[in-house]
């Protein structure tokens, strides 16, 4: 039930990977005694709770362990603290909160459910889409567009988002985030890791997407009960992480970072204990997180790191 599902829904063994992915990264700057874990938008829980049941497997990195969850959402909260009862998770309003480190900063699907702003380009003036209700028919919503502001029209120069397509998206949110993230990591050390749905081709285009109950649907149906979100501009993304001074990795496909972590060997032994109606649900919920069809090649896979780490799991 549901309008989405995300990776650590699907299976367990997503979660265990980040965990373990977590355990090398500690070990890289040399086990210090704290390591901080903040998951953007942790969803009801389940990637949380994954990463603590992997993560007390390795004792001398739960022992260091804490997490903060940043979460906006009261109804949210209420299902995460239902299912995630330690003492080592703290939830969070913002980011300023965290006042020590290293912190790795996690978000699965996070930045796709941020607002964005779309700008249209029609014989060199730009024009801003506004939401707006129906004068004959108050109850209809629709599109209208407006002149855009100058200051708009600085800031989507100044980020290089002006090219070939018709639409530009500007993701006003979701920089702020990356902004005040990159700073943390400069100042306590750290990484941000992220999985989303996205593109890293130098293109315009409107993203903007509804799902109600795993289908598509007109963006202004079910409003208030559809899931909108839209696709993740990882070309832009890097560039403000880059400005922020930390290194980008090369952005690659869901489906190649969780094999090379061992996911498909960690499945195999876990195949060999349990019995065979079992052994097909692992394998069937594998190929979802995997194959390039499903989520494999369409959610990619962004790590931002403080210069000079030489740390690349999952990326070499």
């Amino acid at each position: 039930k549901g309008d989405f599902i995300t990776s650590p829904l699907i299976s367990n063994l997503f979660g265990e990977m980040i965990a373990i992915w977590c355990v090398a990264f500690w070990e890289h700057l040399k086990k210090p005694s704290k390591i901080l874990i903040t998951e953007l938008g942790p969803g009801d829980g389940t990637l949380c709770e994954d990463i603590i049941n992997t993560s007390k497997k390795f004792k001398d990195f739960y022992k260091c362990l804490e997490i903060n969850l940043l979460e906006k959402s009261d109804k949210l909260k209420k299902i995460q603290k239902e299912k995630i009862r330690e003492k080592k998770v703290k939830w969070i309003n913002k980011i300023d909160e965290i006042n020590g480190g290293p912190i790795i900063f996690l978000g699965n699907e996070f930045f796709d459910s941020l607002p964005i702003k779309q700008i249209y380009k029609k014989n060199k003036v730009f024009f801003e889409k506004h939401v707006t209700l129906s004068k004959s028919n108050k109850k209809k919503v629709k599109f209208i567009n407006k002149r855009a502001d100058k200051k708009l029209i600085q800031n989507i120069k100044k980020l290089g988002l002006i090219s070939n397509g018709n639409v530009i998206e500007y993701p006003m949110t979701a920089i702020k985030y990356l902004n005040i993230i990159a700073k943390k990591i400069i100042k306590y050390d750290g990484s941000l890791l992220i999985f989303d749905y996205g593109y890293t081709e130098q293109k315009n285009k409107n993203t903007l997407q509804s799902v109600i109950k795993h289908k598509y649907q007109n963006i202004f149906s079910n409003l208030g009960h559809a899931d909108i979100t839209s696709h993740i501009n990882y070309k832009l993304f890097s560039e403000i992480l880059i400005k922020n001074n930390l290194t980008v990795e090369r952005v690659i496909n869901q489906n190649k970072f969780l094999q090379k972590l061992g996911i498909i060997e960690r499945a195999n032994i876990i195949a060999k204990k349990i019995n065979f109606r079992a052994k097909a649900d692992i394998f069937y919920r594998l190929k979802k997180l995997l194959h390039y069809n499903e989520m494999g090649n369409l959610f990619k896979v962004m790590f931002a790191k403080k210069k000079g780490k030489k740390f690349s799991l999952g990326f070499e």
